[in-house]
């Protein structure tokens, strides 16, 4: 909002949103959860509170705190770099953007002092404007992302509501227990893409544990791979080690690493090979058979290291 501007109705916002190339979140416009209205600092009408000064920051499009390089229109409306970038048009008055910086909103930035935007989560530190960005990337209270990989979840939050989340809206299986043996079968083996198998948690040293077990492709090569991720954090999860095994007709494959914090995504933790990895050709041998099915037996055990 430019200073001086007037608050405009959400629909209106909606509406100059879309003739300028976005799309609102579901279709409408987010309405911000910290802009005020009326705002008096000190009993004195006029004095701009932090509050009010935050609102001055925030970019109309995201709803996001705007860091230099800040953008404004020729009537001072002010938008963020990002999306800059992506707009035809000022999303306020619908004038032409042009390369106009608002070097006064970006000179304020440099005394501002804002607390974490995780402090409704716990995080009580105060900082700089532009330090606050850095330590929010890694904040230790910032929310984690569902670990479910059998879909695209958008869901986060903290462990305990994940676990709800999990149990309640993917079904998947719980279990209490530091060691498992889970049997995969799956009657065509051939298929290898989008052969993921649901998502099983073991509650353990009063931890949840993420056990995966997919299949893809490495290279040409067919691949079946099982591997853990801790709900945590990675300093956490560096407390614990685990084991896989799988085998079969007198042969055996062992794996034993550290699970993966889901800070790191399922994907990135696939792709890095961070995991018990089984040829197709040879879990279709431990299969026994036929070979026209698969039948894998994986063991498992959790324990803590002593640090």
């Amino acid at each position: 909002m430019a200073p001086g501007g007037s608050a405009y109705k959400i629909g209106t916002e909606s509406r100059v949103l879309a003739d300028c190339g976005i799309a609102p979140e579901n279709g409408e416009f987010r309405s911000s959860p910290h802009r005020k209205v009326g705002v008096v600092s000190g009993g004195k009408v006029g004095t701009p509170s932090k509050s009010a000064v935050q609102d001055l920051l925030e970019c109309p499009v995201c709803l996001n705190l705007m860091y230099p390089p800040i953008h404004q229109c020729p009537n001072g409306h002010t938008l963020c770099s990002n999306c800059k970038s992506k707009v035809r048009c000022c999303p306020i008055c619908r004038h032409e953007l042009g390369n106009i910086r608002c070097l006064a909103l970006e000179k304020v930035t440099e005394s501002l002092e804002l607390p974490c935007r995780y402090q409704i989560l716990g995080c009580q530190e105060i900082f700089s404007f532009h330090s606050r960005l850095r330590h929010e990337q890694n904040c230790r209270f910032r929310p984690f992302s569902c670990p479910y990989a059998g879909a695209e979840c958008s869901i986060s939050g903290d462990i305990p509501s994940l676990v709800t989340h999990l149990k309640n809206d993917h079904k998947v299986d719980m279990h209490d227990g530091c060691t498992f043996n889970h049997r995969y079968v799956k009657s065509n083996p051939q298929e290898v893409e989008n052969a993921t198998w649901m998502l099983t948690v073991f509650n353990c040293f009063g931890h949840q544990f993420c056990l995966h077990f997919e299949a893809f492709h490495i290279g040409m090569a067919p691949v079946y791979m099982a591997f853990l991720r801790f709900m945590g954090d990675d300093d956490d999860a560096k407390k614990f080690s685990y084991s896989l095994e799988v085998g079969g007709n007198g042969r055996k494959l062992t794996w034993q690493g550290v699970p993966r914090s889901i800070r790191d995504s399922h994907k990135t933790v696939r792709d890095s090979l961070d995991g018990l990895i089984i040829q197709r050709s040879m879990a279709l041998f431990f299969s026994g058979g036929d070979r026209q099915e698969l039948k894998l037996k994986v063991a498992g055990r959790i324990w803590r290291e002593h640090l």
